[in-house]
């Protein structure tokens, strides 16, 4: 080949290089550029004292740091979402129950977490490891895989023991918000959810896809347009002292190794406002945009949009009551 012919060559390959990053068949489909502008913004706490509050939170998780966000008193993670506190004059409640259950760090080792934190004298709530009612404090400490009563029996019989490696744990913060540590997760520490309870976690997956334009992973609780699934058994441990039933569940990813994390739960529920979790928060890019939508959606607007300290804001609520902020946040 001669070297006219090799440029002559060179220059097909460019435009047809050029034309297939032109083509829209090439280009990201519209939802999934709509759910990667979608960040986890931060969650909202009510607290009698806010400055003790935010303080708490890089004892536990020491890659947090104590700063203030417009205005507020505030944490901020590692990975860039932010705990902030509104000051209260009176304790704020956490039942009856919201769709907020707790939310949580992913850490490298929970079962050293759980040892320093009892060296610091946190408050570490008991789980259940069976129907006796066996009290534990980290879920590796009980027969593994989230057995139904009745295979937690048949292990029993088995002589199967506990792995003693890894595994999930709760504290009671501050204000009696709930906490969770779950390992193993290497290398380092970060904020990794907010977990909901909902009347149908498929439904709801299918609610947060549709109008928040995150993406999901439902674990099988979506398919047929039909989202809603049977409850599945009690499975231990639990907090509750009559199990917990795990399945159908849900899990929607939002960004930055962040998700909504959903477990099967009859209501009724209240809202979470003046609760301790008031509510979570997304960014947009266009709230502007994003709110015209969701009220052509018939997604029910709470706040309308209106100035948030430096910055814009607008409340929705989603299934069960659940309260959403939509923080605007330039690209």
């Amino acid at each position: 080949m001669t070297r006219k012919d090799v440029v002559k060559f060179l220059g097909l390959l460019l435009s047809i290089l050029i034309a297939t990053i032109q083509s829209p068949m090439a280009q990201t489909p519209p939802a999934q550029q709509a759910a990667s502008s979608v960040r986890f913004h931060h969650v909202h706490l009510n607290s009698v004292n806010p400055e003790a509050a935010a303080a708490y939170y890089p004892k536990a998780f020491t890659t947090s740091t104590v700063t203030k966000f417009n205005g507020y008193d505030a944490v901020k993670t590692v990975n860039g979402v932010y705990l902030l506190f509104t000051k209260v004059n009176t304790p704020p409640q956490t039942q009856p129950q919201s769709t907020i259950w707790h939310f949580g760090w992913n850490t490298p080792d929970s079962r050293a977490y759980l040892e320093r934190f009892r060296a610091m004298k946190l408050e570490v709530v008991p789980l259940y490891a069976d129907p006796e009612n066996h009290v534990i404090d980290i879920s590796s400490d009980a027969l593994p895989n989230f057995p139904t009563t009745a295979k937690l029996r048949e292990l029993q019989a088995q002589g199967t023991q506990p792995t003693l490696v890894a595994g999930f744990q709760y504290l009671r913060g501050p204000d009696g918000a709930m906490i969770e540590n779950a390992g193993n997760f290497p290398p380092n520490e970060y904020f990794n959810h907010v977990h909901l309870f909902h009347e149908q976690p498929g439904c709801a997956a299918e609610w947060y896809v549709t109008h928040l334009r995150v993406g999901a992973t439902a674990r099988g609780e979506r398919g047929a347009g039909d989202c809603q699934r049977p409850y599945e058994e009690i499975t231990w441990p639990a907090l509750d002292k009559i199990g917990m039933v795990r399945n159908p569940a849900g899990s929607v990813p939002v960004s930055d190794m962040v998700s909504i994390l959903i477990r099967p739960r009859h209501g009724p529920y209240v809202s979470p406002r003046g609760q301790v979790v008031d509510h979570f928060a997304l960014s947009v890019p266009d709230l502007d945009a994003t709110v015209a939508r969701l009220k052509s959606e018939g997604v029910k607007v709470t706040q309308d949009i209106h100035q948030w300290g430096t910055m814009r804001a607008a409340m929705i609520e989603g299934p069960d009551l659940v309260a959403i902020e939509l923080v605007e946040v330039k690209p």
